[in-house]
């Protein structure tokens, strides 16, 4: 085999992989993610702004690019409501760096596009609800505590 021949195999080999790897993190991560909501009292029923509904505990998948907003409520506790954002994750920043490196300037398109680069916060939601009556919305410290405390495995 001669160095030309060599050579375009090469240059096939890696536009080839570029194609493959356009998209990584979309691939790889996907562009949903579950998010674990935990709750005491357990049967206080969670609604999401993303038409999800559920009994706590329980588990909503959601695209990874939405934000949106959860609340929970039960007869004879405030309701309480946590706002669920997106931020970039570490895995999601490396699979975007892997494309850049690869060339693949399509796949950080696509990557950004779907939120392939993205994941939830809080993710697991926890609500802890009072005894009353009435709603209130927590405060991102508020919620922070929460998530410092121990979250049930499951």
């Amino acid at each position: 085999m001669g160095y030309m021949e060599l050579k375009t195999y090469l240059v096939v080999g890696v536009v080839a992989s570029s194609v493959l790897l356009a998209g990584c993190g979309t691939v790889v991560r996907g562009t949903t993610e579950d998010i674990k909501i935990y709750v005491e009292p357990e049967h206080a029923k969670i609604t999401s702004t993303t038409a999800h509904s559920c009994v706590g505990p329980c588990v909503i998948n959601v695209p990874r690019k939405k934000e949106f907003t959860l609340t929970a409520s039960a007869p004879g506790y405030q309701t309480q409501v946590i706002d669920v954002e997106t931020r970039v994750s570490g895995k999601g920043a490396a699979g975007m760096a892997g494309n850049v490196l690869l060339g693949g300037v399509i796949g950080v398109g696509v990557d950004a596009a779907t939120g392939a680069t993205l994941d939830h916060y809080p993710n697991p939601v926890n609500f802890i609800l009072k005894r009353g009556k009435g709603s209130r919305k927590l405060t991102p410290a508020e919620i922070k505590l929460m998530n410092k405390a121990k979250t049930p495995t499951s």
